[in-house]
């Protein structure tokens, strides 16, 4: 028997199965890729070579994080980014959020604009923006509603007032009785403009009052709110943005502020010129925190005030290295003016009597800059003196000889080659009792009249004339140098015969 001879219905049903297959097959490998879901039910979409053109093109607001694995501050970002998912998806955001391994996917990075790590990056309607806010997760957040439309939170009851206080440690206040004219107009600018601030606005007195509790105004107010001592500061200016702008940069700081690796960026770009920086470790803050914030409140939107655990290589380390004291392991109480690039380091014990004088010094410029020195070394029978910050003026400046300077740094490839010369030098020209030869380690000491920025340098210091010295070629041979310096002595009974 014969099997059945297969129908056209048959093959009809046959075939739509073959395509029905095919097609999910194409959709499945087409879909979306992994979407994270973090401990917080947060949804951060993984972007890769495939869909990332997709992703941007499909959605009006897209927030991508470009990380590497490897990198530390991407490991230390990452869960501020996932806190900030978890808000703007509470919220109702429509911003996307997003995370791109740019080190497994290279040439997606070069195309988005990722060149370091971590990247934040907007996109809005396809076009990106470069983030420009805080890296905790409260400001991502704040930033992000910003640049999507809503630049200002408006609270209408207790209720919302009582949540809001909740939310967020720092804002501000704007009281209007009405949501319109040229005062209200200019602090809706600010508030776009601002990257970093969370602005509400309320219409009634009593709901103000709940957020900025000494409150006197009735309408027109603009306060700025921080969660420390120095909690309610009210603006007192004319109502344009500009001005606006420049209050809330003065005053959003805490008194203290205590230096981390979320807010570094905000501290740098701080507009004080004047900052005093307390290095100490974390339990002898405790003690020292409410007496300096004491002296700071003294000097408001005057000095900037910041604490740095000392232990805390990453950021004590490099400061302290600029005043050539970074093992010290005791409180240090340094400052900065920035106008003239001067640092200082008070070198009395630093009580808050000695902290306060310290700081009023700097204001009205009185204070010394300071440079540091490496310890006056024994220059006994050394043929090639060893100056440092201290000895300069003496040894170098005031000297009544003509003095041959080496200027080096340890790291330097070249100063091995000039620091032999000048040895081989100092031992030819030993009979010259007008000359001296002598070194100084640029990376450990200073002195205001010795500004030098290439390594290795020769200084030739001349009798009379010490205020003017001669730069010499670090790229002649011994011989070369040899007859250059016997052209800057003048007496030219003292020069040896041409024998090097």
């Amino acid at each position: 028997m014969f099997p059945a001879k297969p129908t056209s219905r048959s093959i009809l049903f046959t075939a739509t199965i073959f395509f029905l297959l095919i097609f999910t097959i194409y959709v499945t490998a087409n879909e979306d890729p992994t979407v994270e879901i973090d401990n917080d039910g947060v949804d951060i979409l993984e972007l890769n070579s495939d869909n990332v053109r997709r992703v941007i093109d499909q959605n009006e607001f897209v927030l991508i994080l470009g990380y590497a694995p490897w990198c530390a501050r991407s490991a230390e970002l990452m869960p501020q980014f996932a806190e900030a998912a978890n808000k703007l998806k509470d919220l109702g955001s429509p911003v996307l959020m997003a995370k791109l391994d740019a080190e497994r996917y290279p040439k997606v990075a070069s195309t988005l604009g990722i060149k370091g790590f971590p990247t934040l990056l907007l996109f809005v309607n396809g076009t990106s923006q470069v983030y420009t806010g805080g890296f905790s997760g409260e400001d991502i957040v704040i930033w992000a509603r910003k640049k999507t439309g809503l630049p200002v939170i408006r609270i209408s009851s207790s209720v919302e007032a009582e949540d809001f206080q909740k939310k967020y440690h720092l804002f501000v206040l704007g009281l209007f009785d009405k949501f319109e004219g040229h005062d209200y107009e200019e602090f809706i600018k600010a508030a776009t403009a601002d990257n970093e601030i969370q602005f509400v606005e309320v219409s009634s007195s009593s709901v103000a009052k709940i957020l900025f509790p000494n409150i006197n105004a009735t309408d027109h107010f603009i306060g700025i709110v921080k969660s420390e001592p120095e909690k309610y500061t009210a603006y007192g200016g004319i109502f344009e943005k500009d001005t606006i702008l420049q209050f809330l940069e003065y005053n959003k700081f805490p008194l203290v502020t205590i230096l981390n690796e979320l807010n570094s960026a905000r501290v740098y770009s701080s507009p004080f010129k004047l900052q005093v920086i307390v290095f100490a470790n974390s339990d002898d803050l405790k003690n020292l925190i409410q007496p300096l914030q004491e002296v700071a409140r003294k000097f408001i939107s005057k000095i900037m005030f910041v604490y740095i655990d000392i232990a805390d290589e990453n950021q004590a380390k490099p400061f302290l290295t600029l005043f050539g004291i970074e093992d010290s392991e005791n409180t240090v109480v340094t400052a900065f003016d920035n106008r003239m690039s001067s640092k200082y380091l008070l070198e009395s014990n630093p009580t808050p009597t000695n902290i306060e004088e310290f700081c009023s010094r700097l204001l009205h410029g009185s204070l010394s800059p300071y440079f540091k020195s490496q310890p006056i070394p024994d220059n006994k029978e050394k043929i090639v003196q060893v100056i440092v910050g201290k000895t300069l003026d003496d040894l170098v400046l005031s000297s009544p000889k003509n003095v041959l300077l080496e200027v080096y740094t340890p790291w330097c490839i070249n100063c091995e080659t000039i620091t032999k010369q000048i040895e081989k030098l100092s031992k030819h020209f030993k009979g010259v009792d007008n000359l001296v030869f002598a070194r100084i380690d640029a990376s450990a000491n200073e002195h205001p009249k010795l500004q030098v920025d290439d390594y290795p340098t020769l200084l030739f210091y001349p009798v009379g004339d010490k205020a003017n010295p001669v730069k010499l070629s670090t790229k002649s041979n011994s011989k070369d140098l040899a007859t250059v310096i016997k052209s800057l002595l003048r007496a030219k009974e003292d020069v040896p015969k041409d024998e090097l």
